[in-house]
Protein backbone atom coordinates (compact mmCIF):
# COMPACT_ATOMS: atom_id res chain seq x y z
CA UNK A 1 0.00 0.00 0.00
CA UNK A 2 1.17 3.27 -0.87
CA UNK A 3 2.31 5.28 1.86
CA UNK A 4 1.62 8.46 -0.07
CA UNK A 5 -1.54 9.04 1.61
CA UNK A 6 -0.82 8.61 5.10
CA UNK A 7 2.31 10.95 4.32
CA UNK A 8 -0.12 13.51 2.94
CA UNK A 9 -2.63 13.31 6.20
CA UNK A 10 0.02 14.10 8.46
CA UNK A 11 1.56 16.75 6.13
CA UNK A 12 -2.15 18.19 5.90
CA UNK A 13 -2.85 17.91 9.72
CA UNK A 14 0.53 19.90 10.22
CA UNK A 15 -0.13 22.65 7.66
CA UNK A 16 -4.29 23.13 8.29
CA UNK A 17 -3.68 22.97 12.42
CA UNK A 18 -0.58 24.99 12.42
CA UNK A 19 -1.04 27.57 9.56
CA UNK A 20 -4.92 27.17 10.05
CA UNK A 21 -7.42 27.32 13.04
CA UNK A 22 -8.39 23.81 11.86
CA UNK A 23 -11.80 22.40 14.05
CA UNK A 24 -12.97 19.59 13.71
CA UNK A 25 -15.93 18.00 15.74
CA UNK A 26 -17.72 14.68 15.74
CA UNK A 27 -14.70 12.70 14.62
CA UNK A 28 -15.46 10.26 17.05
CA UNK A 29 -18.91 9.18 14.89
CA UNK A 30 -16.70 8.40 11.92
CA UNK A 31 -17.92 4.57 11.71
CA UNK A 32 -14.36 2.31 11.78
CA UNK A 33 -15.56 -0.21 9.22
CA UNK A 34 -17.88 -1.30 6.19
CA UNK A 35 -19.11 0.54 3.35
CA UNK A 36 -19.72 4.25 3.88
CA UNK A 37 -20.92 7.12 2.02
CA UNK A 38 -19.99 10.25 3.08
CA UNK A 39 -21.77 13.06 1.77
CA UNK A 40 -20.43 16.68 2.42
CA UNK A 41 -21.18 20.65 0.98
CA UNK A 42 -18.59 21.36 -1.83
CA UNK A 43 -17.14 24.90 -1.14
CA UNK A 44 -13.40 24.73 -2.34
CA UNK A 45 -11.02 22.83 -4.23
CA UNK A 46 -9.52 22.35 -0.64
CA UNK A 47 -12.59 20.38 0.60
CA UNK A 48 -11.01 16.89 -0.09
CA UNK A 49 -7.67 17.41 1.34
CA UNK A 50 -9.76 18.77 4.55
CA UNK A 51 -11.76 15.41 4.91
CA UNK A 52 -8.53 13.18 4.00
CA UNK A 53 -7.17 15.13 7.04
CA UNK A 54 -10.10 15.18 9.76
CA UNK A 55 -11.57 11.48 8.54
CA UNK A 56 -10.07 8.71 10.25
CA UNK A 57 -10.52 5.75 7.26
CA UNK A 58 -9.04 5.95 3.89
CA UNK A 59 -11.20 7.84 1.23
CA UNK A 60 -12.17 7.41 -2.14
CA UNK A 61 -13.37 10.24 -4.32
CA UNK A 62 -14.43 10.67 -7.86
CA UNK A 63 -12.73 13.58 -9.69
CA UNK A 64 -13.65 15.13 -13.36
CA UNK A 65 -11.42 13.61 -15.69
CA UNK A 66 -9.86 17.25 -16.45
CA UNK A 67 -7.59 17.07 -13.11
CA UNK A 68 -5.94 14.20 -15.20
CA UNK A 69 -4.15 16.84 -16.98
CA UNK A 70 -0.50 15.07 -16.87
CA UNK A 71 1.08 12.21 -15.45
CA UNK A 72 2.21 13.90 -12.40
CA UNK A 73 -1.42 14.90 -11.25
CA UNK A 74 -2.57 11.69 -12.66
CA UNK A 75 0.05 9.71 -10.01
CA UNK A 76 -0.70 12.34 -7.50
CA UNK A 77 -4.83 11.76 -7.09
CA UNK A 78 -3.87 7.69 -7.78
CA UNK A 79 -1.94 7.90 -4.49
CA UNK A 80 -5.41 9.67 -2.99
CA UNK A 81 -7.88 7.41 -4.76
CA UNK A 82 -9.61 9.85 -6.89
CA UNK A 83 -11.09 8.22 -9.75
CA UNK A 84 -11.71 10.02 -13.00
CA UNK A 85 -14.92 10.56 -14.32
CA UNK A 86 -15.68 11.30 -18.06
CA UNK A 87 -19.02 13.60 -17.81
CA UNK A 88 -19.22 12.74 -21.37
CA UNK A 89 -19.68 9.44 -20.80
CA UNK A 90 -22.72 7.28 -19.21
CA UNK A 91 -23.84 8.01 -15.22
CA UNK A 92 -24.22 4.49 -15.56
CA UNK A 93 -20.09 4.08 -15.47
CA UNK A 94 -20.36 6.50 -12.18
CA UNK A 95 -22.76 4.58 -10.58
CA UNK A 96 -21.23 0.94 -11.24
CA UNK A 97 -17.52 2.52 -10.05
CA UNK A 98 -19.02 4.03 -6.67
CA UNK A 99 -21.05 0.32 -5.93
CA UNK A 100 -18.04 -1.37 -6.47
CA UNK A 101 -16.16 0.63 -4.34
CA UNK A 102 -19.00 0.13 -1.53
CA UNK A 103 -19.18 -3.16 -1.81
CA UNK A 104 -15.32 -3.67 -0.92
CA UNK A 105 -16.10 -2.07 2.55
CA UNK A 106 -14.45 1.21 1.55
CA UNK A 107 -15.64 4.98 2.45
CA UNK A 108 -16.57 6.73 -0.75
CA UNK A 109 -17.20 11.27 -0.73
CA UNK A 110 -20.48 12.40 -2.83
CA UNK A 111 -20.63 16.21 -2.92
CA UNK A 112 -24.26 15.80 -3.66
CA UNK A 113 -24.52 19.43 -5.03
CA UNK A 114 -22.60 18.14 -7.95
CA UNK A 115 -20.18 20.36 -8.06
CA UNK A 116 -18.43 23.68 -5.94
CA UNK A 117 -21.40 26.58 -5.24
CA UNK A 118 -20.52 29.49 -6.43
CA UNK A 119 -21.76 31.45 -3.30
CA UNK A 120 -20.44 28.93 -0.54
CA UNK A 121 -24.37 27.90 0.26
CA UNK A 122 -26.33 24.78 -0.42
CA UNK A 123 -27.55 24.08 -4.05
CA UNK A 124 -29.92 21.64 -4.63
CA UNK A 125 -29.24 18.17 -4.28
CA UNK A 126 -29.34 15.82 -7.12
CA UNK A 127 -30.46 12.39 -6.50
CA UNK A 128 -27.09 10.51 -6.66
CA UNK A 129 -26.08 10.31 -3.66
CA UNK A 130 -29.43 9.07 -2.86
CA UNK A 131 -29.32 6.52 -5.77
CA UNK A 132 -26.18 5.19 -4.40
CA UNK A 133 -27.15 4.72 -1.35
CA UNK A 134 -30.16 2.90 -1.55
CA UNK A 135 -28.27 0.48 -3.89
CA UNK A 136 -25.21 -0.22 -1.94
CA UNK A 137 -27.52 -0.12 1.59
CA UNK A 138 -24.00 1.62 2.55
CA UNK A 139 -24.31 3.91 6.11
CA UNK A 140 -23.94 7.49 5.54
CA UNK A 141 -22.06 9.94 7.06
CA UNK A 142 -22.96 13.69 6.81
CA UNK A 143 -20.15 16.32 7.10
CA UNK A 144 -20.37 20.35 6.73
CA UNK A 145 -17.53 22.58 6.05
CA UNK A 146 -16.67 26.19 6.68
CA UNK A 147 -14.19 28.46 5.90
CA UNK A 148 -12.40 26.71 3.30
CA UNK A 149 -13.53 28.91 0.55
CA UNK A 150 -11.49 31.87 2.00
CA UNK A 151 -8.23 29.53 0.76
CA UNK A 152 -7.16 30.08 -2.98
CA UNK A 153 -5.80 26.63 -3.92
CA UNK A 154 -2.20 27.71 -4.36
CA UNK A 155 -2.28 28.47 -0.68
CA UNK A 156 -3.32 25.20 0.44
CA UNK A 157 -0.34 24.48 2.64
CA UNK A 158 -0.77 27.75 4.13
CA UNK A 159 -4.18 28.67 4.65
CA UNK A 160 -4.14 31.65 7.49
CA UNK A 161 -8.18 31.58 8.22
CA UNK A 162 -10.19 29.15 10.33
CA UNK A 163 -11.54 25.91 9.35
CA UNK A 164 -14.37 23.77 10.60
CA UNK A 165 -14.73 20.79 9.77
CA UNK A 166 -18.16 19.56 11.33
CA UNK A 167 -19.23 15.79 11.35
CA UNK A 168 -22.56 14.18 12.19
CA UNK A 169 -24.02 11.42 13.21
CA UNK A 170 -23.99 8.15 10.63
CA UNK A 171 -27.82 7.29 9.33
CA UNK A 172 -29.57 5.09 7.05
CA UNK A 173 -32.00 5.89 4.28
CA UNK A 174 -35.73 4.88 4.92
CA UNK A 175 -36.87 1.47 3.84
CA UNK A 176 -38.39 2.24 0.17
CA UNK A 177 -41.75 -0.06 -1.03
CA UNK A 178 -41.34 -0.42 -5.07
CA UNK A 179 -39.32 1.39 -7.10
CA UNK A 180 -39.19 4.74 -5.55
CA UNK A 181 -40.61 7.42 -8.01
CA UNK A 182 -38.31 10.50 -9.19
CA UNK A 183 -40.40 12.31 -6.19
CA UNK A 184 -39.49 10.21 -3.32
CA UNK A 185 -35.94 9.89 -5.06
CA UNK A 186 -35.82 13.77 -4.76
CA UNK A 187 -36.90 13.92 -1.02
CA UNK A 188 -34.22 11.48 -0.12
CA UNK A 189 -31.89 13.78 -1.18
CA UNK A 190 -33.10 16.19 0.59
CA UNK A 191 -33.18 14.42 3.20
CA UNK A 192 -29.65 14.05 2.73
CA UNK A 193 -28.86 17.90 2.04
CA UNK A 194 -30.99 18.48 4.87
CA UNK A 195 -28.58 16.54 7.38
CA UNK A 196 -25.86 18.72 5.83
CA UNK A 197 -27.57 21.62 6.63
CA UNK A 198 -27.93 20.89 10.33
CA UNK A 199 -23.93 21.20 10.82
CA UNK A 200 -23.63 24.14 8.75
CA UNK A 201 -24.13 27.94 10.22
CA UNK A 202 -27.28 29.29 8.81
CA UNK A 203 -25.27 31.52 5.98
CA UNK A 204 -24.46 28.55 4.36
CA UNK A 205 -27.38 26.85 4.20
CA UNK A 206 -28.47 27.91 0.93
CA UNK A 207 -32.34 26.68 -0.13
CA UNK A 208 -32.10 24.24 2.64
CA UNK A 209 -32.12 27.00 5.57
CA UNK A 210 -34.90 25.03 7.32
CA UNK A 211 -33.33 21.75 7.44
CA UNK A 212 -35.25 19.42 5.37
CA UNK A 213 -36.71 16.24 7.79
CA UNK A 214 -39.99 14.71 6.17
CA UNK A 215 -40.43 11.47 5.06
CA UNK A 216 -42.19 11.17 1.32
CA UNK A 217 -44.77 8.94 0.51
CA UNK A 218 -43.46 5.43 -0.17
CA UNK A 219 -41.04 5.59 2.57
CA UNK A 220 -41.84 3.09 5.48
CA UNK A 221 -40.28 5.21 7.70
CA UNK A 222 -38.65 8.09 9.21
CA UNK A 223 -34.22 8.24 8.54
CA UNK A 224 -32.61 6.07 11.28
CA UNK A 225 -29.43 6.31 12.84
CA UNK A 226 -26.57 3.64 12.00
CA UNK A 227 -26.14 1.41 15.09
CA UNK A 228 -22.57 0.58 13.84
CA UNK A 229 -20.61 0.36 10.62
CA UNK A 230 -22.51 -1.85 9.05
CA UNK A 231 -25.53 8.75 -9.24
CA UNK A 232 -22.78 10.82 -7.65
CA UNK A 233 -23.66 13.62 -10.64
CA UNK A 234 -20.66 15.06 -12.00
CA UNK A 235 -18.81 15.74 -9.44
CA UNK A 236 -16.38 19.16 -10.07
CA UNK A 237 -13.23 17.74 -8.73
Amino acid sequence: MSVIYPMGKYLGRFCFGTFGRLEVKGHESVPPFGPLLLVCNHVSYIDPPLLVVTIGRRLNFIGKQDLFFNPLSRFILKQFNVYPLNRSGPAVDTVRLSLDLLSQDQALVVFPEGRRSSDHSLQQGLPGAAYIALKSQAILLPVGITGAEKVPLWRIPFPFVRLSVNIGQPFSLPVIDGTPSREVMKSLSDMIMGRIAALLPEKYRGIYGPAVTGAPEGVSSSLSPATGPDMPQEPDD
